[in-house]
């Protein structure tokens, strides 16, 4: 594809087996893929958005799989690398108990090799959002870089930096969560907190309005704070409004963040407002969680938009 496009996104993907036992009993398992920035990739495409994935592709079994697979979903591969290697891989169960397990395999996966390299200007000068996380930069130190140029490169351009810290404590030390976002995050125009608790123990504060004004002062002009069960805040030009909780009956939040960040991205694309695009994400992300898995249970589109077009009349 050659077209602009609405959204790049810079990260990894990775081969997901699951399975409805419990790990150790589990014999059958279904093969798919996902990858935060990869589920708020498609989110974003399924809604209507024109999404590009910047990543690395380990030269193996699965990689045709991959390849065909983001095309079906019409994403943008040309920045897609093939290289030797191969790719991570998570297993998640889903027991009838509901007590999840998911294991991960990903150190030294062909998309943590994402380096400075990997960085065309050129997709950044015809994107109009340029989006990655945290999870990216633990993928490694040169990833770490990857992230850092494409932010700055933006910051020189007509386009949006868009970042979520989506901090993990199984990836990375939390003084080093802390530095990674501080690299970045000047040229940060929008910030997507994967939660309350995330922003705690990041920053030390506790409640979304402190968060949102926090990060106001440090320079970021638009925050969404996803606060789970209690909605959403969203925080822009010097006002903040709480999006209430849809009331669903979840079946499964694995990827409810991603879909919230791909339902608001692709509404800032669209020419919404932060707080219309806070809207339709929580559409978004409440739907997703009626199904199983992160990608599968995207909603779709048309009833995404007119459950939007409800609460707007």
């Amino acid at each position: 594809m050659t077209d602009n496009l609405d959204i790049i996104v810079i990260g990894e993907s990775l081969i997901e087996l699951s399975t409805d036992k419990k790990l150790e009993y589990a014999e059958v398992f279904h093969k798919y893929y996902g990858g935060d920035v990869l589920n708020t990739a498609i989110t974003a495409t399924r809604l209507g958005s024109r999404v590009g994935f910047l990543t690395k592709v380990g030269n193996d079994p699965f990689k045709d799989f991959l390849l065909d697979s983001w095309q079906t979903e019409n994403i943008d591969i040309s920045y897609v690398k093939v290289v030797e290697g191969y790719n991570g891989l998570y297993i998640v169960s889903n027991p009838d108990d509901g007590k999840k397990e998911m294991a991960y395999y990903r150190k030294k996966s062909a998309a943590t090799t994402l380096s400075i390299e990997d960085i065309p200007e050129e997709v950044i000068e015809r994107s109009s959002i340029v989006y990655s996380t945290g999870i990216t930069q633990s993928l490694s130190t040169s990833a770490r870089g990857a992230v850092k140029k494409a932010f700055s490169i933006a910051g020189d351009k007509e386009c949006l930096v868009a970042y979520d810290p989506n901090y993990k404590a199984t990836l990375i030390d939390i003084e080093e969560a802390k530095a990674a976002l501080e690299e970045v995050i000047e040229y940060i125009d929008i910030l997507i907190l994967s939660n309350v608790h995330d922003a705690e123990r990041l920053m030390g504060i506790n409640s979304a309005d402190k968060i949102i004004k926090y990060f106001w002062d440090r320079g970021i002009p638009t925050i969404a704070v996803k606060m789970g069960m209690a909605g959403c805040a969203i925080g822009h030009n010097g006002e903040i409004n709480i999006i209430p909780p849809r009331q669903v009956s979840p079946v499964d939040s694995t990827g409810a963040g991603d879909a919230f960040n791909g339902g608001f991205l692709h509404g800032i694309a669209r020419g919404l407002t932060p707080f219309e695009a806070g809207k339709l994400a929580s559409i978004v992300a409440s739907e997703q969680t009626r199904g199983w898995g992160a990608i599968q249970s995207i909603p779709n589109k048309d009833h995404v938009l007119e459950e939007f077009k409800k609460g707007e009349a």
